[in-house]
């Protein structure tokens, strides 16, 4: 009789529990927004850290020994090649220029009368009343009388020379240090340093690069003497110091496995000083067409990097990229992804492959600052890029 009373009670319950779950409304489609890349000419820039250089640099040294007379430079200022920096007391070169004038003087007057005496000889050697000997002997002495004379020449302007060196020069345009030789002290002639100089303009940029960038650059044929570099310092924002490449090392150092390099840039306000540290950036690559997307559309899975598309369907599609340096906040795709595809740029997270999705257009900008020459970002493998020009709005 129980049991009889308890089947049709739990059929009615089954029937409610089956009703229920039919009128239950079924998930929405989450949404996302989609845009397709941005297209622009783009040029990769790779990035070193380098120091900067002197072009010229001379310890400036007296040709002449003797007491510092006088100096006339002040610690630090600006000279030019030629203009006066130190004074030797003259005297003693004067007194040997004038010494060697009178030697001159003496010479000339001896080779006179050996040419006075010689013509005497032949006038008698013509009527019989002189020997061919006593000619022979004043001709010698006519030639040892020009050597005496050349040599005394000779020694007036090495003295002369002296006089000269007596006032120290500056052998270079360029800022000079701080005087290392007060007046009064005895200076040594190519050995006591009196200052130094540096050239102020232009400057050198000396840094070091892989041997694998080498490669990339002999390949393709770019980054040689004459490409373009551009540099900032450790408290500027952007590069905004332009310059060239100058020098690369013919060899690569079979130590560290690196080529040394140098670029030249202007300095025409002295602003960048030898010894500083700056951040320079070689274009590592002709203009070329690029993908891009916003960096924040990439998923990282396991060692790939993804970025979601949807097909005609709005069905979220899986594409494995090939990721190239950031531009501002756009990321360049080397491959995997075409230009007309529809990339999720929003709502990534609420995506998944094989997913249907319900997609909002939306547009990939480029910003302000990555329109600029200097906006660029650095990427893991220390290049960048930046956009050179439209291919497509």
């Amino acid at each position: 009789m129980r049991s009889r009373l308890l089947s049709p009670i739990a059929a009615l319950i089954l029937a409610a529990c089956s009703g229920g779950a039919d009128d239950a409304p079924a998930p929405q489609a989450p949404s996302v927004t989609v845009a397709q890349p941005l297209v622009q000419q783009v040029r990769d820039w790779d990035d070193y850290v380098g120091r900067f250089e002197a072009v010229e640099s001379v310890e400036v040294r007296p040709r002449v020994t003797g007491y510092l007379q006088q100096v006339h430079l002040n610690d630090g200022q600006y000279v030019r090649a030629g203009e006066p920096l130190f004074t030797i007391d003259p005297r003693p070169a004067r007194a040997a220029f004038q010494q060697a004038r009178a030697q001159l003087a003496r010479a000339e007057a001896l080779l006179a009368n050996a040419r006075t005496e010689l013509a005497r000889s032949e006038t008698l050697a013509a009527s019989q009343a002189a020997s061919q000997e006593e000619v022979e002997q004043r001709r010698a002495a006519v030639r040892a009388g020009v050597a005496e004379v050349a040599a005394a020449r000779a020694n007036v302007e090495a003295q002369q020379l002296q006089v000269n060196f007596t006032t120290v020069r500056a052998p270079i345009s360029g800022r000079v240090s701080e005087r290392l030789v007060d007046a009064g002290n005895s200076v040594i002639a190519d050995q006591t340093v009196l200052a130094r100089i540096v050239s102020v303009s232009p400057i050198h940029f000396s840094f070091e690069g892989s041997e694998a960038l080498l490669l990339k650059y002999q390949r393709q044929d770019i980054a040689g003497t004459g490409a373009p570099v551009r540099v900032k310092l450790q408290d500027e924002a952007s590069y905004v110091h332009p310059g060239r490449i100058d020098y690369i090392d013919p060899a690569i150092d079979p130590g560290s496995g690196t080529v040394s390099g140098r670029a030249v840039l202007p300095n025409p306000d002295g602003f960048l000083k030898p010894g500083m540290v700056g951040r320079m950036q070689l274009a590592g690559s002709d203009a070329y067409e690029a993908v891009l997307v916003p960096d924040t559309a990439i998923v990282t899975d396991a060692a790939r990097r993804l970025v979601f598309v949807l097909d005609d369907e709005n069905t979220v599609l899986a594409r494995a990229v090939e990721l190239g340096p950031l531009v501002g906040e756009l990321r360049v795709i080397r491959s995997g992804l075409a230009a007309d595809e529809r990339v999720i740029i929003g709502g990534v997270q609420r995506a998944q492959p094989g997913q249907k999705v319900q997609p909002q257009e939306g547009s990939i900008e480029q910003s302000s600052a990555d329109a600029e020459p200097e906006a660029t970002a650095r990427t893991p493998r220390a290049s960048s890029a930046e956009i050179v020009g439209s291919a497509r709005d």
